[in-house]
């Protein structure tokens, strides 16, 4: 039965890399994708296979997650609790709150659990986990997709360098990276690109978050510099660009860092110059909507990115700056923050926008042949009579899930599950 091919039909099917299919179908073979079509033409093309029906419903590519962090969630008390009236005042809070947890533990691995089990039931089959302690990494095994987990570094003291770089000798195949351009020396920032393109993978880190980045990136003043200041971490070998109205995006192209294996977070405060360096370097960005709006830090410019073609990527940060990590209400706030964006680049965003920024575009994202089987059907309310129907309802699930079924195609054969 494993070998035999299983057409999975439904009234929709949105492969992403082509024009929505009414009463499309997909052909799969021990777990990849031998076709995408019409049923009546796949069913004709394999008329021996096997048909799994799924009515009242869409078939779409499994979810990405491009950004988060696990480690924190153990802290989703936060927003349920403090309201930050700066973006420094939510960095003090937030470590307050992980001194007085844990930085790591069977509670913060536990909570990470649980929030990797509903990223699951979310039909995500990749995330791109951010980690300052490595411990999310033990979870992987029980995840039915990717879970990418990038050990992040940080420190602006040119006397962390040596130790840095020493730290990373014994790091092996852990994916690593930096935590942000405010937040690491420049030779600790090229030395972990240079250490990504040698093991073959993404370099995601956050860049133009809060607004008083770009004044740190330029002068070394403002808010983020005062925090520094006054906790001991600002270092005086941190040399501002000096260049008015250019941030961070500008600040890592002089470094060498963007390229089409960077993955830039946030990047709500870009310039006109460089909304030019992002589109010509090929790197995409992760949007994090939700935790921009808890956090107050502004909304990303994505009519400029989706006209320059910039590729984007969608997350949901960490429970500590988001009330509910899941895609869903993610591309919902997308619809609210930009009423005129259109489903299709949404959902694109949220499927194969996120496989190419983690570095997956070659087995997730889409539905097309030689792919993983990797799919959700996802059920759709009555009256769901055009394809626009269909989009607009599927981001418009504004507290999380809808009701859906994972047809995973991992192994050998074909399965699936309702999403509790």
């Amino acid at each position: 039965m494993c070998d035999q091919i299983v057409l999975h039909r439904a009234p929709w099917v949105l492969p992403v890399v082509q024009a929505p299919l009414a009463n499309g179908a997909v052909a799969v073979r021990s777990g990849r994708i031998e076709a995408v079509g019409g049923f009546s033409e796949l069913q004709g093309m394999f008329s021996d296979a096997a048909v799994v029906d799924y009515p009242d419903s869409v078939l779409i590519p499994a979810l990405i997650n491009a950004h988060t962090h696990l480690e924190l969630s153990n802290l989703a008390h936060i927003t349920a609790t403090f309201r930050p009236e700066s973006f420094t005042g939510w960095i003090e809070n937030m470590l307050a709150e992980r001194r007085r947890s844990g930085f790591s533990g069977e509670s913060v691995l536990a909570a990470a659990a649980q929030a990797l089990t509903s990223q699951q039931q979310d039909g995500v089959i990749a995330v791109g986990d951010i980690s300052n302690t490595g411990l999310p990494r033990k979870l992987s095994a029980a995840f039915w997709g990717e879970l990418l987990c990038f050990k992040e570094f940080y420190g602006l003291s040119a006397a962390t360098v040596k130790g840095t770089l020493q730290a990373l000798t014994r790091e092996g195949d852990q994916l690593c990276t930096a935590h942000a351009p405010y937040s690491t020396h420049a030779e600790v920032l090229q030395a972990l690109k240079q250490r990504s393109l040698r093991l073959g993978h993404v370099f995601p880190l956050h860049v133009a978050e809060p607004p008083s980045e770009a004044e740190m990136m330029n002068s070394g003043r403002g808010e983020i510099a005062d925090f520094f200041h006054e906790r001991g971490f600002w270092s005086d070998s941190f040399q501002p660009t000096g260049i008015d109205n250019t941030g961070s995006v500008q600040y890592l192209h002089q470094l060498g860092i963007l390229d089409d294996r960077t993955l830039c977070v946030h990047c709500i405060h870009v310039s006109e110059k460089e909304f030019a360096i992002l589109q010509t370097t090929g790197c995409s960005i992760c949007l994090c909507p939700g935790s921009n709006r808890y956090l107050n830090v502004g909304k990303a410019p994505v009519v400029d990115f989706l006209r320059l073609g910039i590729p984007l990527a969608l997350g949901t940060d960490s429970l500590s700056s988001n009330p509910v990590i899941s895609l869903w209400r993610e591309m919902f706030v997308l619809t609210e923050d930009h009423p005129g964006l259109a489903p299709a680049d949404i959902l694109r965003m949220a499927t194969l926008g996120g496989s190419k920024a983690l570095g997956l575009e070659h087995e997730l994202g889409s539905l097309e042949k030689g792919k993983r089987a990797a799919m959700l059907a996802v059920v759709l309310c009555g009256g769901k009579n055009t394809v626009q129907d269909v989009m607009e309802e599927l981001v418009s699930h504004a507290n999380g899930r809808p009701p859906l079924k994972l047809i995973d195609g991992s192994g050998s054969c074909v399965t699936s599950w309702e999403a509790n």
